[in-house]
């Protein structure tokens, strides 16, 4: 009996585990139920994709030219008398810079006028003798050999005179030759010769370089000049700006560093071998800051991309095939695509692979975003001020909101399509 109870309590013992198990875990699954349920959508702007046309600036790399620079030759032979300038000063056009043995050509000139007062009056004299002999000829008194070398003698003379005062011209010509002057306005070199050296004609004396204003040439990639010859011929597009940073500019508190220009001249053909075509802008240089052969940046300001699907800096992550963005599906849960960027300008980067026209991209709150989450869409505002996580992107610029761009309501931005700002031209 003892044996029987003992089996019974045994049993009582296993049916109060097993119950207690099936309450433990009764409770399990009541928290679990709790802990399943959904958190809240994550806020964040979304930018619909819809192509337009952005303006953008660009640097090129570019040596600044002076073409009208010109070597100072002496003209004439001499001594080396005088040097009227200091090196490095700013001379005028017609600026007296050297004068070489004035005196000599002085006295070659008076000779000359000398000459030239004997041929006359030797003429003056041929033709008295020439109408005497005409009017002898014309009474019969003399013979016409007579009278034909009379003509013959006043020829002569006549050709005397023509011949002296081209004399006199080019001793004048000498003359003026002893006194170097300045072609061109311009910054004077060093002197290659010293005062008191015999100098002959062709010796280089200086050389005289303008630098206000300057040129400056540098090659566009031929993508650059297609759309910035496009863009001239668009009526009402922006027009492009050129500027010349100094390379050393950051180093200066109290002077102008950069420099705008014209952009004057755009190549009518691609170099075959680069692929870029040749340019040229003009730009004032009132603080002659800028020295030809000097190596600068020129930058087009304002230059158009047109019809491209672009993103702001901080929409774009790395990630670890590469850059991406994050995209809303169409239940609003956020994707990952990775994407291939293009050019990176004003705050903005252009992709050019892996996105398209309608796709709704997720341009804030990236830290606290994962795939799969659920968002609320937010519209965009169009700030692009915030620092890109991945400044990849080629050429970037300084950030500016997207120009043509409105905020949409429907969680996502509109923006002014390449065609409508085309038709609003």
């Amino acid at each position: 009996m003892n044996q029987k109870f003992a089996r019974r309590i045994q049993g009582w013992s296993l049916i109060g585990v097993f119950s207690l198990l099936l309450v433990a875990c009764g409770g399990n699954d009541d928290k679990k139920d709790e802990g399943q349920q959904a958190p809240p959508p994550k806020q964040a702007q979304v930018q619909t994709l819809k192509p337009f046309d952005l303006e953008m600036d660009k640097t090129y790399p570019a040596m600044v030219r002076s073409d009208r620079s010109v070597d100072i030759i002496a003209r004439v032979d001499g001594t080396l008398e005088q040097q009227h300038y200091r090196a490095g000063d700013i001379v005028q056009k017609g600026d007296i810079l050297f004068t070489i043995e004035k005196d000599t050509y002085q006295a070659a000139a008076a000779q000359a006028q000398a000459d030239l007062q004997s041929a006359r009056a030797s003429a003056n004299e041929a033709q008295r003798d020439y109408e005497r002999y005409q009017r002898l000829y014309q009474n019969g008194s003399i013979s016409q050999q007579q009278r034909d070398q009379a003509l013959s003698q006043r020829d002569t003379s006549r050709a005397a005179v023509a011949q002296s005062q081209a004399a006199l011209k080019s001793a004048r010509i000498d003359l003026d030759y002893t006194d170097v002057k300045a072609p061109v306005t311009g910054q004077v070199s060093l002197n290659e010769v010293n005062v008191g050296n015999y100098v002959a004609r062709q010796t280089e004396l200086a050389q005289v370089t303008p630098v206000d204003p300057l040129e400056v040439r540098f090659s566009l990639p031929q993508d650059d000049a297609f759309a910035l010859r496009r863009q001239r011929h668009m009526e009402n597009a922006p027009k492009v700006g050129v500027e010349l940073d100094f390379p050393y500019g950051q180093d200066s508190a109290t002077t102008d560093t950069s420099l705008e220009g014209d952009l004057d001249f755009l190549g009518d053909r691609v170099d075959e071998s680069t692929s870029t075509v040749q340019s040229r802008a003009v730009f004032e240089n009132p603080q002659n800051l800028f020295l030809p052969g000097q190596f600068v940046r020129v930058k087009l300001k304002n230059l158009m991309r047109f019809h491209v699907l672009a993103v702001p800096e901080v929409a774009v992550t790395e990630g670890l095939k590469g850059p991406q963005i994050f995209v809303l599906n169409d239940n609003n849960e956020a994707e990952s695509r990775f994407v291939t960027m293009g050019e990176q300008a004003r705050g903005w980067i252009i992709l050019t692979e892996g996105i398209a026209p309608g796709d709704r991209v997720i341009v804030s709150n990236l830290g606290g975003i994962s795939g799969g989450d659920k968002i609320d869409p937010q519209p965009f505002d169009g700030n692009t001020d915030e620092t890109p996580r991945d400044p990849s992107g080629k050429d970037g610029g300084s950030a500016s909101n997207m120009p043509g761009q409105s905020t949409g309501v429907s969680g996502g931005s509109d923006q002014t399509s390449a065609d409508e700002r085309s038709s609003n031209h």
